[in-house]
């Protein structure tokens, strides 16, 4: 009868020591069945460890000729699993789910075989859901980059995608099978490619679990790869796309806003009997509103759903947005005077913090396109 222990432990390995070699050693005498190593290019100075890897009856080592990253080194033992352990289960390409899925560990020790096992009999109970095995962050044991690293990602992950997590950058997940197909498109090659998991397993809407792990740091961490400005930079530029979306409609936005006063305004204060304030915001809100729409159909939340669903539900914000801009603006410019844009400015930016909730909850609730 298969169980939890029979779930395949994913170990990605760039120039491992002996922590490695311990690690494996540990799994085994937990009597975990299926190991998978992946040497990501580690060179010859480092081929013994994987020889001695591969020597343990329940290993497996996956090689790349030269390195590639942590995220390339997932997808593979992702394909690998799916077509080893799924086939081997009864399943065959998309009917590969017979196995629940597989965890994913550091090489560095970081993991006990104790947590590991928790996420094996987490996501054997829970075969729908993602686990994230999370440490605490507020222990004395904690190097200050990594805490304040994680909590400062885990507060961008709350506001822009919705998603409440403790333990943003954790190596150590429960995957499941399902999910572990979809991941194989998903892009980043390096560290960025687990924060973008969890944008996938928001935009799918996975349910994501949490189990407590033990927080172990060995040498305050100073054998990671983890560079914490060159991959910090690659993870933060994954939310680029969604301020530069904002940003740039925002700027066409204010652009036209003050194009249109120009050409709108009269001695009278408007044209067919409207303030012209109240006209430019509709003229230029109506162009960048298209301008944003494409945008983040295509390029921010590449929605799934058909693009006169999402376009009929953006734009029915869309309007709700303008009218509010409309109304306040032209209520405070009647108030404090000025000029127009300086008085939009200040009511675009809260509107935008409100717009992008909307657009992330109700516009795009469908996800990625397939």
């Amino acid at each position: 009868m298969p169980s939890y222990y029979e779930i395949p432990v994913i170990i990605p390995s760039y120039e491992p020591d002996e922590k490695l070699i311990a690690l494996l050693a540990a799994l085994q005498e937990a009597d975990i069945r299926h190991v998978v190593v992946v040497d990501d290019g580690s060179g010859e100075r480092y081929a013994s460890f994987f020889s001695r890897a591969a020597a343990f009856t329940n290993c497996e080592v996956l090689h790349h000729a030269v390195n590639l990253g942590k995220g390339r080194a997932l997808k593979t033992a992702f394909n690998y699993c799916l077509l080893t352990y799924g086939s081997n289960a009864g399943g065959s390409g998309s009917d590969c789910h017979a196995f629940p899925g597989c965890v994913t560990a550091d090489s560095d020790g970081q993991h006990t075989p104790a947590d590991i096992l928790a996420c094996m009999r987490k996501l054997w109970d829970n075969p729908e859901s993602l686990i994230l095995g999370c440490r605490d962050f507020d222990g004395p044991e904690v190097p200050a980059r990594s805490s304040f690293g994680n909590k400062c990602t885990r507060q961008v992950f709350r506001y822009l995608l919705g998603v409440s997590v403790s333990d943003t950058q954790t190596g150590l997940r429960a995957i499941p099978a399902f999910f572990m197909e979809k991941l194989l498109e998903v892009k980043g090659e390096r560290f960025e490619y687990e924060t973008n998991m969890l944008i996938e397993a928001k935009n799918l809407n996975v349910r994501i679990l949490e189990v407590p792990v033990k927080t172990i740091y060995i040498e305050e961490n100073r054998t990671s790869h983890f560079n914490p400005v060159k991959d910090s930079l690659r993870i933060y530029l994954v939310f680029g796309k969604f301020l530069f979306s904002s940003l740039s409609s925002s700027v066409v936005d204010l652009l036209l806003f003050h194009l249109f006063c120009t050409l709108l305004y009269t001695p009278e204060g408007g044209l067919w009997g409207m303030p012209y304030i109240i006209l430019s915001t509709v003229f230029a809100r109506v162009i960048s509103a298209v301008y944003n729409f494409l945008i983040n159909y295509k390029v921010v939340f590449r929605s799934r759903e058909r693009i006169a669903v999402t376009a009929v539900k953006y734009f029915l914000l869309a309007v709700c947005q303008m009218m509010c801009s409309a109304l306040l603006v032209n209520g405070l410019y009647g108030v404090f005077g000025g000029v127009e844009v300086a008085v939009k400015m200040p009511v675009d930016v809260f509107l935008f913090f409100v717009s992008f909730l909307f657009q992330r909850e109700f516009v795009y609730k469908g996800g990625p396109a397939d």
